[in-house]
């Protein structure tokens, strides 16, 4: 660790970045000439669709869209929010107290948790998962608690039983379905129980539903706030970057529990101004015009997800069809599977000219897999399964 930061009490309890050395190595290779397929960090390569950008245009040529905006999000994006929410879901949200917009689902999730936790305050969370999911309640000075999700093994039964095993009791579960980085998707059902469960022992939920609409071959990607007492212990969040193709431009939003979206509003009060306002305005006209851009963005997924899954089972490496999200997940072939998954991405880095993401930066029980992002169009899909081909032959 850089000798500077150890005198940071909350720069010393994060680990040290695990993607990053998979990533020093790929542009170390790239900048030598090597044509390194990247399907390591899931950064959506799709444009954002032409008529949420031409909206952005217009708004940005108003002088009035240059002030500071609000920090929770302008009405009429709030009200979109809510109107998304009721015709997608059936679920009534009132913008005034129970929507606010963030600048993406991470920076909104982070100061969430910063809000709610404090030193000492147990927070569940699943191992592996999206990093910001843990590391927000390491840097809140929360105490984490893993809870294993693998294919195998059932996550409320390790639920309950990590809840018996706990003390003090948590304040907190953060989950998130479909799931990153395995890709699992779950139903009301599921939902339901997590709810009851919750309520029975007064623990906050946070969901977080950045991958809504990326779900395929029939399945559904149901709301935590779908199911009975759900408003009554928790909050949802939703990011327009992979539904709409807009990564960069930092739009999210958190709905559900009015004394969660207090708190959240709150602290965003005294931290930024909002989002720029004609990215706003752009959003709005996302959420409210036709979504047949999104079944698009969806389908390109779908294609890219068959022919790289189709690949690596050809070429004898055994992977399973994702039901969701823009990943794929795969457990190393067992001839390299004591590398761990750090070791095993920089060989693929070296020996077969592709990127993919360390299962071990997800979370300790992620070191026997790798993640795939569904990032690179069809041609350069293919390239990567040649090259994979070469190594594993």
């Amino acid at each position: 660790m850089n000798e500077a930061l150890i005198k940071f009490s909350r720069m010393r309890r994060l680990p040290p970045y695990v993607f990053a050395q998979v990533n020093e190595l790929k542009m170390r290779l790239r900048r030598e000439g090597r044509d390194i397929v990247d399907l390591g960090m899931g950064n959506p390569d799709l444009p954002t669709p032409q008529h949420i950008v031409d909206k952005l245009l217009e708004a940005s040529q108003k002088p009035h869209n240059h002030r500071y905006s609000a920090s929770r999000g302008i009405t009429k994006l709030r009200e979109a929010i809510a109107g998304w929410y009721g015709r997608r879901y059936d679920v009534d949200i009132d913008p005034e107290t129970e929507a606010v917009v963030t600048i993406g689902a991470k920076e909104g999730l982070s100061h969430l948790i910063l809000s709610l936790i404090s030193p000492g305050d147990v927070v569940f969370a699943p191992n592996p998962t999206y990093p910001i999911h843990p590391y927000s309640v390491i840097i809140a000075g929360g105490d984490l608690r893993s809870i294993p999700i693998e294919r195998d093994r059932d996550f409320f039964e390790d639920l309950q039983t990590a809840f018996k095993q706990t003390w003090p009791q948590p304040k907190m579960l953060i989950i998130s379905f479909p799931h990153n980085p395995t890709t699992e998707v779950v139903d009301l059902d599921f939902f339901q129980k997590i709810c009851d469960f919750a309520r029975e022992h007064e623990i906050i939920v946070v969901h977080d539903l950045a991958y809504a609409d990326l779900v395929f071959d029939g399945e559904m990607a149901p709301s935590f706030l779908q199911v009975e007492g759900a408003k009554d212990i928790g909050v949802e969040f939703f990011s327009l970057s992979k539904s709409y193709s807009m990564p960069g431009w930092r739009v999210g939003f958190c709905v559900g529990n009015v004394e969660i979206i207090s708190a959240l509003t709150r602290i965003k009060s005294y931290l930024d101004y909002g989002i720029f306002q004609p990215i706003q305005i752009a959003s709005i006209i996302a959420l409210n015009s036709d979504q047949s851009c999104v079944k698009e963005i969806v389908d390109t997924y779908r294609s890219r997800r068959d022919v790289l899954v189709d690949g690596l089972n050809r070429v004898g490496w055994p992977t399973d069809m994702p039901k969701g999200t823009m990943f794929v997940w795969s457990r190393i072939p067992e001839q390299y599977i004591d590398m761990g998954s750090v070791e095993f991405a920089k060989f693929l880095i070296r020996e077969a000219e592709v990127a993919v993401a360390p299962g071990r930066g997800f979370g300790e029980y992620g070191d026997d897999y790798v993640r795939f992002a569904l990032v690179e169009n069809e041609e350069r899909t293919r390239q990567a399964i040649r090259g994979m081909r070469r190594v594993l032959r």
